[in-house]
């Protein structure tokens, strides 16, 4: 054996103890504004609030319900309704068909009780996931039940709002629930139930031109798109440019036409405030009555 051989180290490969650790793919989440990529449990975790520039992502009918009642009391209501094809519109049926397998049998709407800090509400939420939260029939009667229902037993009716507008499908039918529910909100007022509006991204249409705009406190979340029309069609019927932030919740705070702009992480707590103080709850229990 060669000298150099007694001090020459032989070099065995180690395996390693440290395990590579994967993350799927699914478990990243990017902000459509600003390109800020997440883990996808942090937005949840911020209510699908983007942590950096503080977007605020679409957030399910589901969700909304969750956030704006107490655990375990909320109790749906007018389940059962199911939008028809009066006008044999093509395709229609296959489309209700393939809405009612993807997010349920609820239609573009929840409606139901529940309770908000142990006070009782009708609440109502919007389902953009079925035919974008397009208004029909079946949404202008559950509406209308609902605010029928709150008139009757003196309960706050809050809604949450989110749609691309009338159901054309419908044709003047869709159209007709704009009257209908607008009657029907008009008892609240009539009997002080105090109504309250939520206005998410978007809020347009027809859903913009009746129920979303008269609430009692009209709120909206930051960076919400509320309007009518279309910009597009609005500028090509004018003939000017618009102005900056035309149609967001910003720019309709700003010229009155909204009440406040409220972070999603606060709106639980701004719209149980607002019952309190609208019952006059406050007041009573300073005078210690």
């Amino acid at each position: 054996m060669a000298v150099m051989a007694w001090f020459k180290k032989e070099r065995k490969p180690r395996p390693s103890v440290r395990e590579r650790l994967e993350i799927p793919p699914d478990a990243w989440e990017k902000c459509d504004a600003c390109g800020h990529v997440d883990i996808r449990d942090k937005f949840e975790r911020a209510l699908n609030v983007c942590p950096e520039c503080g977007h605020h992502r679409r957030f399910s009918a589901e969700e909304y319900i969750e956030l704006l009642s107490d655990e375990g009391t909320w109790r749906e209501l007018y389940a059962n309704l199911r939008s028809a094809d009066p006008l044999s519109f093509e395709h229609y049926p296959q489309r209700l068909n393939a809405a009612y397998k993807k997010v349920g049998g609820s239609d573009a709407i929840f409606t139901g009780s529940a309770r908000l800090e142990g006070a009782a509400l009708h609440l109502g939420v919007m389902n953009f996931a079925f035919m974008g939260g397009s208004m029909g029939s079946v949404v202008g009667e559950k509406i209308a039940r609902l605010a029928r229902r709150s008139a009757e037993k003196r309960v706050p009716m809050v809604l949450v709002c989110t749609s691309g507008g009338a159901r054309m499908q419908e044709g003047v039918f869709s159209l007709m629930q704009m009257a209908k529910t607008s009657a029907a909100i008009a008892q609240l007022y009539q009997l002080s139930v105090p109504y309250v509006t939520i206005l998410t991204n978007p809020t347009t249409g027809g859903v913009s031109a009746s129920f979303a705009m008269q609430g009692d406190v009209i709120l909206a979340e930051p960076g919400a798109v509320i309007g009518f029309a279309g910009q597009r069609v609005i500028k090509q019927t004018i003939g000017q440019d618009l102005p900056a932030g035309f149609q967001t919740a910003e720019f309709l705070l700003e010229k009155g036409q909204i009440d406040d702009v409220v972070p999603r992480a606060s709106l639980r707590e701004t719209t149980a405030r607002l019952l309190r103080h609208m019952r006059g709850q406050r007041l009573a229990e300073e005078n210690g009555e």
